[in-house]
């Protein structure tokens, strides 16, 4: 591309793990004139956006931003601040996401006791308080909610109790599950989540949203050396996103429209028939794939509405097909990775790209090409 050409993207039907495509309304907002990050008038978004994202996270924390940075950023975020070098912690790994936990975790000096699971399975509570009881004193104990690589969706109610107990808290990955299905942080008594905006949520990606209890806050207010990320540390950011609004960094001004648009058509739309739409296209694609005798890698009972595993036929070029389904389709779903490369599709229905029009597309255009 010269210089001179102008940038024309094509429009894609993004049925992939995220990101998911985003409602013409936000992508509107986001051309919405740039203010600076102390504007008057930023400063009231911010104040909403924060109103808004507790109320997806069903959470009264004050502690509730989004980190500038992508769902990464806020993982990052979420460890770097309450672990200490030398700090022993948790980590459940049933998927690839887990897996990066326990090498941030480890990067901060954490001694990481990692427990396993095959990828598309979900842990037992008994498993855990095995490895508290057992294991000795941790500071934190961490899943992922709904883990990507896999499509499998961890139970986390009723967890905080026996972690509590052993004088651990609670962290959780949210980043394709909020939004999409429950998270229900106040009655699940969770210390820290944190997600990410290009999934159920339905904007483009670049924010992380984080939201931190009272037991986590004062963990952290006790640290004995600082965060050891300056850019994320939340004692940092609380002054900016608290009531002193005090200057840390020039914030994604543009981002923050998109998110506090999107988060409007979440409470225009409302959680619970949000949550009902997301599992009926998911029902509707697992009836069409298992017609065409494909079959799911995780079980009924923990499987992810908002993002479908499914193996690969034998004798199937994963690669080719999924370049094919984008050239003659415009249709962009995700092979595996990690334990899965070659083995699964992975197919999003999330946010606005939940919508039974992809649905049937999408079955349509898979029954042809497997066909041929």
């Amino acid at each position: 591309m010269s210089i001179s050409t102008s940038l024309e993207i094509p429009e894609r039907i993004l049925l992939g793990p995220g990101p998911s495509m985003v409602h013409p309304r936000v992508l509107r907002a986001m051309g919405q004139p740039v203010l600076g990050h102390l504007d008057p008038q930023f400063l009231a978004l911010m104040s909403e956006i924060q109103r808004q994202l507790r109320s997806v996270f069903e959470t009264k924390n004050e502690m509730t931003i989004p980190v500038s940075g992508t769902g990464s950023a806020a993982m990052e975020c979420a460890l770097s601040n309450f672990i200490e070098p030398g700090d022993s912690v948790i980590i459940c790994v049933n998927g690839y996401f887990g897996t990066r936990m326990c090498d941030m975790a480890a990067r901060y000096g954490a001694s990481v006791r990692r427990l396993d699971r095959r990828w598309g399975d979900v842990f037992s509570f008994d498993e855990i308080e095995a490895e508290l009881h057992q294991g000795g004193p941790a500071k934190l104990v961490a899943l992922v909610h709904a883990e990507t690589s896999t499509g499998a969706l961890q139970p986390i109610e009723g967890l905080s109790e026996i972690v509590h107990r052993y004088g651990a808290f609670l962290l959780i990955d949210c980043v394709t599950s909020l939004g999409g299905v429950p998270v229900k942080v106040d009655e699940w008594d969770v210390d820290i989540a944190y997600s990410g905006t290009q999934k159920c949520l339905g904007a483009p990606p670049g924010l992380g949203p984080v939201t931190v209890g009272p037991r986590a806050l004062e963990v952290l207010r006790n640290r004995k050396v600082p965060v050891g990320n300056w850019y994320l540390d939340l004692t940092l950011l609380d002054r900016y996103w608290g009531d002193a609004r005090t200057y840390h960094h020039t914030a994604p001004i543009s981002m923050n429209y998109a998110l506090y648009e999107a988060l409007q058509i979440v409470r225009e739309e409302g959680l619970e028939a949000r949550f009902a739409r997301h599992r009926r296209h998911a029902e509707m694609l697992w009836q069409g794939l298992e017609e065409m005798d494909l079959a799911m890698h995780v079980p009924l009972k923990h499987r992810l509405p908002m993002l479908t595993t499914v193996r690969i036929p034998e004798g199937i070029n994963d690669a080719a097909l999924r370049a094919r389904l984008l050239k003659e389709y415009n249709i962009e779903i995700a092979g595996g990775f990690g334990e899965l490369v070659g083995k699964i599709w992975r197919m999003g229905l999330m946010g606005y790209s939940s919508r039974p029009e992809n649905v049937t597309l999408l079955l349509g255009a898979l029954k042809d090409l497997l066909s041929r």
